[in-house]
């Protein structure tokens, strides 16, 4: 039902930049065929905490996908690719640059195959340039790209986000040059790589740093829960020890915000009715919020501020999220079954269509449980050629 329903991808790789990219394309309606090394898998099935042996993640980042069981490093297999991409439109691959060429799966050989293929690379360092045959984690482009140092406290070491931020940012701007290339397809009816280095996925984000530090002489760093020269925008205590993110920074919220604590006063007081008063009275300006905040319990404190038109929001974790209204409202949580049996509650579709809704028909699959049937319709295996690749390991 989704809106690429009809386009086909050839998910090669493992881990999460490239899978991730796949769950988001199949989540959108697109067929896909996540190829996987016989006997052992993607080590995302056992990957992070597990359940009866499979990881929790498995369900969601292989949803909607079929899994198909071919051995990549053998000519014998590495044909059966070639045979697939003449019937697919995507190949999505995050292999260190270099490897798929050595196989025999490089752009001009998949091209010959199919000259509309749009072949999508993910990596740590991207296709070219003195760093692109090196090695590159998400966690290491995350250093490189310029989020760790502005990530933590300004008395500590560099954080990292308790996600896989760089991998993440990477699979989605996989999804959006994947789609820019199909629509380019659309009018040209030839195919392009796309070349996504999770090092500038990263740097993409990192909104005015240069010019800050260049044109500005200001180094950007790591601020805490703040950004300076922005207040208040920060988080709260409650009375129920909870927390709570308030961002009243600007004139009329701050305002409005002044209203809701009874201290309508403090909006024209000079030491904080404007922008540049309070970014630079931000200290006292939190202590002052933080004392109100926390006298009162945090449902109560986030009601009243948003009946006052306040943008404020509890600080979420897994537990309140599973009771949180707005989620279950919008199909942010959804339950479905492993194949353990388990009932494994995952991240909705993001973003909501209205015409052609994404939705997710199958949880992760067992590995290899689509060779045959995908070999046969789309590369012209016949029984007795199955038969022998299963024998001989191929498949």
């Amino acid at each position: 039902m989704g809106p690429l329903r009809g386009i086909r991808v050839l998910e090669l790789g493992s881990f999460i930049a490239g899978p991730f990219a796949g769950q988001l394309l199949a989540d959108y309606g697109a067929e896909v065929i996540k190829i996987e090394p016989p006997h052992t898998g993607d080590p995302m099935r056992r990957w992070g905490i597990t359940h009866d042996g499979e990881s929790l993640w498995w369900p969601a980042i292989a949803r909607n996908k079929k899994s198909v069981t071919v051995d990549l490093r053998g000519e014998r297999g590495q044909a059966l690719v070639r045979d697939l991409v003449a019937n697919c439109d995507v190949v999505l691959e995050n292999f260190r640059p270099g490897t798929m060429s050595r196989w025999g799966l490089g752009y001009e050989q998949l091209r010959a195959a199919n000259p509309g293929v749009v072949v999508v690379h993910v990596s740590g360092f991207g296709q070219s340039g003195p760093n692109a045959g090196h090695a590159g984690f998400g966690s290491v482009a995350e250093a490189v790209g310029g989020i760790r140092y502005t990530t933590g406290s300004p008395d500590d070491a560099p954080a990292r986000s308790g996600i896989s931020l760089g991998d993440s940012l990477a699979a989605l701007f996989a999804v959006i040059g994947t789609l820019a290339a199909l629509a380019e397809r659309s009018r040209s009816g030839e195919g392009q790589e796309v070349d996504v280095a999770i090092y500038e996925a990263v740097f993409a984000l990192m909104e005015s740093m240069l010019a800050d530090f260049h044109v500005g002489g200001v180094l950007r760093t790591r601020s805490g829960s703040v950004l300076p020269g922005v207040a208040p925008s920060n988080v709260y205590p409650t009375a129920d020890d909870a927390e709570v993110v308030i961002a009243a920074n600007a004139d009329s919220v701050f305002s409005r915000l002044t209203e809701a604590m009874g201290r309508s006063e403090l909006a024209s007081d000079p030491r904080y009715a404007t922008h540049h008063a309070r970014g630079a009275a931000m200290t006292e300006l939190d202590d002052l919020i933080s004392s109100w905040t926390s006298t009162r319990k945090s449902d109560d404190l986030v009601e009243l501020l948003r009946d006052h038109g306040v943008p404020v929001g509890l600080i979420n974790t897994a537990a309140s999220i599973l009771t949180d209204t707005q989620f279950a409202a919008r199909d942010m949580i959804l339950w479905r079954r492993s194949n353990t049996g388990t009932e494994v509650p995952m991240n909705g579709v993001v973003p909501k269509f209205s015409r052609t809704p994404g939705e997710i028909d199958r949880v992760g699959p067992e590995l290899g449980a689509d060779t045959d049937d995908v070999l046969t319709e789309l590369a012209g295996v016949n029984s007795d050629t199955l038969a022998q690749l299963h024998a001989d390991g191929v498949i």
